[in-house]
This record gives C-alpha cells, structure tokens and sequence, in this order.
C-alpha cells in the first residue's frame, strides 16, 4: 500500500495526513475548502518545523513529508487511484453517510475506506457502500503526530484481511493499535465522555470550581490534563455530539449531556478552538472563566 487519501484537512485530517506522509506515503488530502488545505499544510509545516528544532527529524525528512502530501479540493480526482481513504470530516452522520456514498462509486473495489469518526457506528456508514466488508473505523487521537493510540473498529460486516491490514499498518505508522467492536462510543469515548460529563455536572452542580475539578483528577488520578480542560481541548460541541451519540444508542440518561454543556455550545462558547470554554484562551493562554457564568 503506497497511495492513501484523506479526506478533511481539519485538525485530525492534517495530523493522519501528516503521519502518513512522514512514513513516506504519498498523501492526497482532500477538502471541499482550498484555505482550510492551506491551512493545513501551513500546520503541518509549523509541526514539521518544531520536530525539527527538537532534532527529531532533518531538514530534509521535513521536505520529503510536504512533498508527499497533494491537494485536492475535487474529491473524485483525490481518491480515484487510492488504495485507502481515511474520512476525517465533522463528527455529523448525515454528512459521512453522504461521504461514503461518494467514496463507493468514485473507488475501487479494492479500496479499503477508513473513518476516523469517534462515536459514529461502523456498520451504520458501511451500509451505504456496495462492499462493507472493506469499510472500517480508524479512530486516531488528537494530537495524531504525537498520540500512540488508534482505536481499530470492526463493523458487522468488516473482513479479518482488512482488519489485519489496518491494524499492521497503524504499526508501520508507529502507532499502537487496539480493536474493539462497533457499539457506540467504541471504548475511549465510552468511558471518556461520562467521565466529563460528569466533571461538568459536578461544576454545574456547585460541588467544586473548574480549577479544583481538573486539580483533582490530575493529582489524584495521574492524569496529563484535567477534565474539563481536556473537553476545551476536544471541543464541547465535539462532546456533546458524541454524548448525543450514546444517549441514542444506549437509550440511559447517564449519557445525557449536562445542561451547561449545552447552553454553553449554543452560546458559541465551544472551547479552545472559539477561544472560550471552561477556560479562556482569547489573550493566549489559559486564565479561568469566571465562576458565576456555570452556576446552576
């Protein structure tokens, strides 16, 4: 396999684009919009760059990984010689069904599809292709470039060869690959999602502020980031898309999204990316929000 497509060059499409590319495949990335694929490959760039000030990779490794990546803002051109696409477009079902769909014609048959969707059913996207057997869930982590992890999820239909294929390929990538099954959230969003769901009803709720609810779960639980840090990171609108997913799924109000994460998404406060969240990030950096703002 040396020819793998990407489609979306938001900010899991340009990192599996990166990846790819710095392994020495030759990349088609794929997006309907020419400045978000100029975006993206002034971000891969600047990652390259910082790679290469840590003297994790040359000069010349950084020029050979931009020399594999290709634009393409016609999808049909960008996939038709693929031997796989990997989907990294918004986590909106409607939209990769529309997706796969397209992908199916404009493919061949041989053509493994790929999604990177965190929540959405496998099997679910691979009903609209005429070979489901060839479609699987890629699930990488954010940041892609320095994130081990690929969840490998299998739809109902998808092949053993195919499965082995992706899982020894997220190897040749340097990442390490798990597989689990197509039921919602997968594993990581599964157990993921509740666990801020319930950071910001603890918030909501009155029990303890946004600094001692991360402080909490980074001292006490050893990990890297706080909760509610970590959903400004993801996006509270990429969160309260996947705790839809599950709550549709699993039918259990423990997955409904708290009420506060909803109106903060309607208010456009979504996190890092708005410049507001939990946190606010609009001088730079990271300061608190003021409390009053999540009372109940």
């Amino acid at each position: 396999m040396n020819k793998v497509s990407v489609i979306g060059a938001g900010t899991m499409g340009n990192g599996i684009a990166h990846v790819f590319a710095m392994k020495g495949y030759t990349v088609h990335l794929c997006d309907i919009s020419q400045d978000a694929l100029d975006r993206a490959l002034a971000t891969i760039s600047k990652n390259l760059d910082r790679m290469v000030a840590k003297e994790k990779i040359s000069a010349d490794d950084k020029a050979s990984t931009l020399s594999n990546i290709h634009t393409f803002t016609d999808m049909k051109a960008g996939v038709s010689d693929a031997e796989l696409v990997v989907e990294a477009a918004t986590e909106n079902v409607d939209l990769k069904l529309k997706i796969f769909k397209d992908l199916d014609s404009f493919t061949s048959s041989d053509c493994i599809l790929a999604t990177n969707t965190s929540s959405i059913s496998i099997t679910k996207i691979a009903s609209v292709c005429s070979n489901p057997d060839k479609v699987i869930g890629m699930h990488f982590m954010n940041p892609v470039p320095i994130m081990k992890l690929v969840e490998v999820i299998r739809g109902y239909h998808t092949s053993d060869v195919v499965t082995d294929t992706i899982m020894e390929l997220s190897k040749k990538l340097g990442k390490v690959p798990t597989e689990v099954n197509d039921y919602p959230g997968f594993i990581a969003n599964r157990i993921l999602m509740p666990m801020i769901n319930e950071a910001i009803y603890s918030l909501y709720e009155g029990v303890a502020g946004v600094e001692e609810i991360d402080t909490v779960m980074k001292l006490g639980m050893a990990h890297p980031m706080g909760p509610l840090q970590l959903a400004d990171f993801i996006g509270l609108d990429v969160c309260m898309s996947i705790l839809e997913v599950l709550y549709k799924g699993f039918g259990q109000d423990k997955y409904a999204p708290c009420p506060l994460l909803v109106n903060m998404v309607t208010a456009g406060d979504k996190g890092r990316k708005s410049g507001r969240g939990f946190y606010d990030y609009s001088g730079g950096g990271k300061e608190l929000v003021v409390a009053s703002n999540f009372s109940k």
